[in-house]
Parts: C-alpha cells; structure tokens; sequence
C-alpha cells in the first residue's frame, strides 16, 4: 500500500495497480508529469499481466512524490 495525500479527499491509501490507477486517472491533480504519465502506463500493464504489481507501486511513488502527494 502507498499512502498518500490527496488535496480534496485528504489522506487515501492506494493498494494495488487498479486502485492506482483510478487515482491516476479521477484524482491526479497534476496530469502532465512524465512520473505521472509513465505510472498509468505502467498501472495498466500491471493489470493486463505485462508487468509486475512492485513496478506499478514504484512508478505510483515516483508520480506521487512528483505531485507533492507524499508527506
């Protein structure tokens, strides 16, 4: 799980590939940032069994601490 701070909703706890990317894709603040771009690319080659769910998790940490989410 990755723990993050979201601007409206607050303190949420992402868990898994799927989860990630709902975030991602409904809940992103910033969605410009090659972190963010490259962890919904990777988010959704976790879910289809292209790569593994650590990746995922790694590429979601990197966006979110580029999106200052991480505190």
């Amino acid at each position: 799980p990755v723990k993050i701070s979201m601007p409206v909703s607050g303190r949420q706890t992402v868990e898994g590939p799927f989860a990630a990317l709902i975030f991602l894709l409904d809940e992103w603040p910033d969605l410009r940032g090659p972190e963010y771009v490259r962890a919904r690319s990777i988010c959704r080659a976790a879910i289809a069994g292209r790569t593994s769910s650590e990746e995922a998790r790694e590429t979601f940490v990197l966006a979110a601490h580029e999106a200052k989410l991480l505190h």
